[in-house]
């Protein structure tokens, strides 16, 4: 009896991470360059029931049975935001559709060979500096200046050069002055290359990189070396303009609510487990 209650028992965890996850896409809906986390659920392996007597060798199969399910992860999605234009020189918007040759990717961003080998698209994202002096990658593009001149994220971190070096202006000089060309160098208001380019990264499998807050990835321990990007990557980075969230709110709303439901399905199972329990208890052990 109580196989079930512990399958219903899993059931419940595994929703409310699901929730859980669903209502951090809902809250980030406006956060820029934010990217939509889906809950992957699985079932514990499958177990062989079977029944037999005391000093009996023969016994008789019941079948197969799961013993739950869990929230193994969160995978995160990179399919490209929209952009909405901001006008603010500061904002800086990436588009990024890199290519690999002989491979075809879906819109989740996965290619999948015929034996069954997952390759997954390339993304690029902003290159910053940390207090600590780690790397930490995004696509929120909004950026600001510092009081002595560093080009920094909301959170204050540095963004980088293709030099590894923190992107400063020079005194008296204003960020609306600069003007991103298509290589990535920025442009002073003479129309003179001001010699800083903005480093803009290529992260080959963007599953190795993690959630660090604020809107950053950070790549995991033995993950691929980072390159900038080269020129025969389709990568645009836009001045004056923002890449959105790529949260679906149609599909969250449906998410939650199907979370919801299976949730109470759950919770009525044990409810149920829980009755029977307390009449096994209370009645049948009297008698």
């Amino acid at each position: 009896m109580l196989r079930g209650l512990y399958s219903a028992a899993s059931g419940l965890i595994a929703q409310q991470r699901r929730h859980d996850t669903v209502t951090n896409n809902i809250a980030n809906l406006n956060t820029p360059g934010f990217k939509q986390s889906d809950a992957v659920t699985r079932s514990f392996p499958e177990m062989l029931l079977a029944m037999s007597r005391v000093n009996d060798t023969q016994r008789t199969e019941i079948g197969r049975w799961n013993s739950g399910v869990f929230a193994e992860e969160a995978v995160i999605s990179y399919r490209q935001g929209d952009l909405m234009q901001t006008n603010q020189p500061s904002d800086f918007a990436i588009v990024s559709h890199i290519a690999v040759p002989g491979l075809a990717f879906d819109e989740s961003g996965k290619s999948v060979a015929e034996d069954g080998q997952v390759t997954y698209q390339p993304q690029a994202f902003f290159t910053l500096e940390t207090a600590d002096g780690e790397r930490a990658y995004t696509r929120g593009g909004r950026f600001l200046v510092s009081a002595d001149g560093f080009l920094t994220s909301a959170g204050g971190h540095r963004v980088l050069g293709v030099n590894n070096e923190p992107i400063q202006l020079a005194p008296n000089v204003s960020i609306s002055d600069w003007t991103l060309a298509d290589n990535r160098r920025f442009i002073d208001a003479n129309g003179v290359d001001t010699g800083v380019e903005l480093l803009v990264s290529r992260i080959d499998n963007p599953h190795e990189l993690v959630r660090s807050g604020e809107g950053l990835f950070r790549l995991t321990d033995g993950a691929a070396a980072v390159q900038p990007i080269a020129g025969a990557d389709n990568v645009q980075v836009m001045q004056g303009y923002m890449e959105r969230s790529n949260v679906d709110a149609a599909q969250s709303s449906v998410d939650l609510m199907a979370a919801l439901r299976a949730y109470e399905a759950n919770q009525k199972v044990v409810q149920f487990y829980d009755q029977s329990l307390q009449k096994a208890v209370n009645e049948v052990g009297r008698v």
